[in-house]
């Protein structure tokens, strides 16, 4: 098979809530979405690095950064209830019907996961390429396990599981191991994007990256962990 072209897509929209303008923040002397571009761009598979984004700040600063930034996205893809599938549908859609480019594979790279490496990337790339998989989502080992986790049904704690014997796993040893998404790498052939539902879907194979790599940035206590994590890099 030849090698297949590869487009990696940083979503950035500009109305993040939980840390405000979270997508530019400065992190570690450069902006966030920074990170995100440079590991695109030394990948040995990634043909090709765009941002969709919807806020012309953010735009500037990626094409900063190294990334091509060919259209704002539009208001109504950028709601706090957009879902990745219409946002990727919209970057393909528009680099098809203004480019005539279409690729074999698309890498979803969300910048909150700042420490993931370039590595982290190709890999994932690598194991959709070499198997019969739609996608392959970067996981890591689950920081809280379901087990042992309960729901409140009025103010009576449940076990958020049914039918979970909380006495065969009153070790944490004793628990079968369980992964996360940790929101840094998505790979997907093109050709098995669906036309609605989730973007990630059919045969998902999991390719584990390390807890160390693996922050994903929604609150500030998440952005204060990155930098200690990022000094200690330096």
């Amino acid at each position: 098979m030849m090698k297949p072209e590869v487009l990696a897509i940083i979503p950035a929209r500009g109305g993040s809530k939980g840390i405000p303008r979270k997508n530019i923040r400065i992190l570690g002397r450069k902006p966030l979405i920074a990170y995100a571009v440079e590991v695109a761009l030394n990948s040995e598979y990634v043909n090709r690095v765009i941002v969709t984004t919807d806020d012309e700040e953010i735009s500037e600063i990626a094409h900063q950064c190294g990334a091509e930034v060919p259209f704002i996205r539009p208001s109504e893809l950028a709601e706090d209830s957009t879902s990745d599938l219409p946002v990727c549908q919209h970057a393909l859609s528009w680099l098809s019907a203004h480019e005539n480019y279409t690729p074999d594979v698309m890498a979803w790279l969300r910048p909150t996961a700042p420490l993931r490496e370039t590595q982290d990337v190709d890999t994932a790339i690598k194991l959709l390429i070499e198997s019969d998989a739609d996608c392959v989502r970067s996981v890591c080992l689950a920081k809280h396990h379901p087990y042992w986790m309960g729901r409140l049904e009025g103010n009576s704690l449940v076990p958020l599981i049914d039918g979970i014997d909380e006495k065969k796993y009153y070790q944490r040893q004793l628990l079968p191991t369980v992964y996360q998404y940790n929101g840094a790498v998505d790979a997907i052939w093109c050709k098995s994007i669906p036309e609605e539902g989730m973007l990630f879907s059919g045969n998902i194979l999991g390719c584990i990256m390390p807890e160390e790599r693996s922050i994903d940035l929604d609150t500030e206590l998440d952005f204060k962990m990155a930098e200690l994590l990022i000094q200690q890099t330096v």
